[in-house]
């Protein structure tokens, strides 16, 4: 290990290229080098902020001079309204249009944080588990608790298979339940993991333009998986919002 890391030292004084695709997550304080604690301002901190900001000038103030001939972020707004309300209204049903601007809230979060992490030099806070285990956690105890507020101990029939053979129903309903638990954490893990792997492929490829004998061909790599992860970005919050609708749909009508 030693001989590796000399090694490694060695090409960094040859001018050779030694570069960490993970360094691109690592949470820093904003001010300083100290520790990191509870309190601390970090680039986290910022990016979050950032995120809010943008969606706020977006959807807020972009909309504040509405007109029949809209602006472009009037247009941009507009769609995304419409986008949602219809995934709303598709999959939870009428009844879910209630929780619209909940769920709108998240996808515009979501959607906006991913494309600000993909600015060079930004940080991709849906990369860290902290940030999406937060908001799956919250979807899943917010749905739970509302599938019971609606349906009392109904809600238990949606881990009860009915339809099923009897001798099947407790091994089926086991399965259910253990299934329901795992949501939070596909939920969170799905959406990090996605963006994480991404970036770090991302790094690699801009790496290796660094020190490829043909870097034009490394240099198109990297645009082309550039707008691989545009599209993931994208795909990545309509994937977690319309699993938050599918929920929403079983805690208003667990028995369907």
């Amino acid at each position: 290990m030693a001989t590796e890391t000399h090694g490694a030292d060695k090409a960094a004084e040859a001018g050779g290229l030694v570069f960490h695709p993970m360094d691109q997550f690592i949470v820093k304080p904003l001010f300083g080098d100290g520790a990191v604690g509870m309190f601390t301002i970090t680039n986290v901190t910022l990016w979050l902020f950032l995120a809010i900001v943008t969606i706020t000038i977006m959807m807020v103030v972009g909309t504040s001079r509405r007109a029949i001939v809209p602006s472009r972020s009037q247009s941009v707004a507009e769609m995304a309204y419409g986008f949602i309300h219809k995934m709303v209204e598709d999959v939870a049903g009428k009844d879910g249009l209630v929780y619209f601007p909940y769920i709108m809230t998240l996808f515009m979060f979501i959607v906006t944080a991913n494309f600000l992490g993909l600015i060079p030099m930004s940080f991709t806070t849906t990369s860290h588990f902290a940030v999406t285990v937060v908001l799956a956690l919250a979807v899943f105890l917010t749905v739970t608790i509302l599938g019971f507020v609606k349906n009392g101990a109904g809600f238990l029939s949606l881990f009860w298979p009915s339809s099923a053979p009897a001798p099947l129903r407790p091994v089926l309903a086991i399965i259910e339940l253990i299934s329901y638990f795992v949501r939070p954490v596909s939920h969170s893990i799905r959406l990090a993991g996605n963006v994480m792997a991404g970036h770090a492929v991302i790094k690699v490829f801009a790496g290796f333009a660094a020190v490829a004998a043909i870097s034009p061909l490394t240099i198109v790599a990297i645009t082309a998986m550039y707008g691989l992860e545009i599209l993931v970005a994208f795909i990545q919050a309509y994937v977690f919002t319309i699993l938050t609708c599918v929920y929403l749909k079983d805690a208003l009508h667990p028995a369907h």
